[in-house]
């Protein structure tokens, strides 16, 4: 779809706005520069940023008995796209409060398309991504596969959390099924549960010593699961309704915390649908990680995977080498790509 033509007008209203941007950021710049030339703000120092209200971060630093604080603080004018889990640098006022006026280079960062498809970066330095589904609501298989498929493009690792395991019957033969394929394939699968008793305990091996993310559809027990997992937290909430058996959004920032055996979660707000529309084909082919050994290796290379003669990965999935299942979640979610 070709993208509509401005009249002179609008374009000219364009760019007053954005010349108006530039002059209050500048200014900004000028005021910051100015408060720390004067000496207004003490020397720099490494800290973390531990959630995110817009234009002022909160960061988090070592005082100097080696406690941890937290501190709230604007940026430059110059900085944008900082998120929780980013390193920085920044400088304290004599009220606590602080400037930052760096970002130390990231380890791993993720990203989702905003309402403009523009990627957005919504946490910084995390080692794996926790994908918490539970028996309720239901999980869909292609909604945990796209979520795997996004976490695999940003390359941090991925964690499978069933949640509410308590509500699982000791029959569920489907979702037990589900399950194991997700192992057999290679994934780590964790039960949760905050109703039986030592039912967080395999959540708590998997977090400890690493800073982790959690992801996952609205009403699937995030934050009932960091509020067992964090005691000290007063998190609120959300009710599941009991008519549409979906959730409601709880967290309205992503905001860090320190887990008291060791290691970091970031709580993020609630996501009903990981987008892919910024990935190509060939990204969500790589994301399905059974497919990899047979990419490459088709007759044409310009495969598509549809209907080409000698194509590798349909005749893997025709002599079982890779579940028809995930093959046909795969073609859902490129048929998909093909009518953004």
């Amino acid at each position: 779809m070709s993208k509509r033509k401005l009249s002179r007008q609008q374009r000219w209203r364009v760019e007053k706005i954005q010349a108006e941007r530039a002059e209050r950021a500048e200014r900004r710049a000028r005021r910051d520069d100015t408060s720390l030339d004067a000496g207004d703000y003490g020397p720099e120092r490494l800290g973390r940023v531990t959630a995110h209200f817009g234009r002022t971060l909160e960061v988090e630093a070592e005082d100097e008995h080696g406690d941890l604080k937290r501190h709230r603080c604007h940026l430059r004018a110059n900085l944008e796209g900082l998120v929780t889990g980013d390193h920085v640098v920044w400088r304290v006022a004599a009220d606590g409060s602080g400037v930052v006026v760096a970002r130390q280079p990231r380890q791993s960062v993720l990203e989702r398309p905003d309402a403009r498809g523009q990627l957005k970066p919504v946490a910084a330095n995390i080692a794996q991504i926790l994908i918490v589904f539970a028996v309720e609501p239901p999980p869909h298989p292609n909604l945990i596969d796209r979520y795997l498929v996004a976490a695999e493009a940003t390359g941090i690792t991925p964690v499978l959390v069933l949640n509410k395991t308590d509500l699982l019957p000791e029959t569920g033969g489907d979702l037990r099924t589900l399950l194991a394929r997700y192992r057999a394939i290679g994934y780590r699968v964790v039960a949760a549960s905050t109703q039986q008793e030592g039912g967080l305990d395999a959540l708590h091996a998997c977090l400890t010593e690493r800073t982790s993310v959690f992801v996952g559809q609205s009403g699937v027990g995030k934050s009932s699961l960091i509020d067992r997992l964090l005691p000290d937290m007063q998190l609120r909430v959300g009710a599941l309704s009991a008519d549409s058996r979906k959730g409601t959004h709880t967290t309205t920032t992503a905001t860090l915390y320190h887990l008291p055996a060791g290691g970091e979660l970031i709580d993020s707000p609630g996501i009903r649908e990981f987008g892919l529309g910024h990935l190509e084909e060939h990204q969500v082919a790589q994301g399905f990680i059974e497919f990899q050994p047979y990419l490459g290796h088709c007759r044409f290379r310009d495969c598509r995977h549809r209907q080409e003669p000698g194509c590798a990965l349909r005749d893997a999935v025709e002599r079982g080498d890779i579940l028809a299942s995930r093959f046909d979640s795969y073609r859902h979610i490129v048929d998909g790509l093909t009518t953004r």
